[in-house]
């Protein structure tokens, strides 16, 4: 895989993985959006994984586990925020610590030497 192309797509799962979370947390039977949803994560851990094995070229071993392990805590954030809500359960500290954890990630993902340079 290209690493151009390949990050690319890593960036267009996980923008459409958040539009549909956020569609799935807005209405009030998202059943057939979180299975979609669920589809998404799979491309994303998938094309993370081989972002990650190519950061590996970049001496920045530890940051990119620190990014791939954020990036796994954002996918079941999400999930447990969507599952909670489905049980009628109280899901703002999940929703919370996703924002955080996506910020993280987002954060570690422009600083590294693969990611765009807009922290330079």
């Amino acid at each position: 895989m290209d690493f151009l192309a390949s990050t690319h797509l890593h960036i267009t799962t996980w923008v459409v993985a958040l539009i549909l979370f956020f569609v799935a947390l807005a209405i009030a039977k998202p059943k057939v959006v979180h299975m979609i949803l669920r589809l998404f994560y799979i491309l994303i851990i998938i094309t993370g994984v081989a972002l990650f094995i190519k950061g590996m070229d970049f001496g920045e071993g530890m940051l990119y586990g620190l990014k791939f392990l954020a990036g796994i805590l954002v996918i079941g954030m999400m999930e447990m925020t969507l599952v909670k809500k489905a049980k009628g359960k109280p899901f703002t500290t999940f929703l919370v610590l996703m924002f955080v954890f996506f910020f993280i990630a987002l954060f570690l993902g422009f600083k590294l030497p693969m990611g765009e340079n807009f922290l330079a």
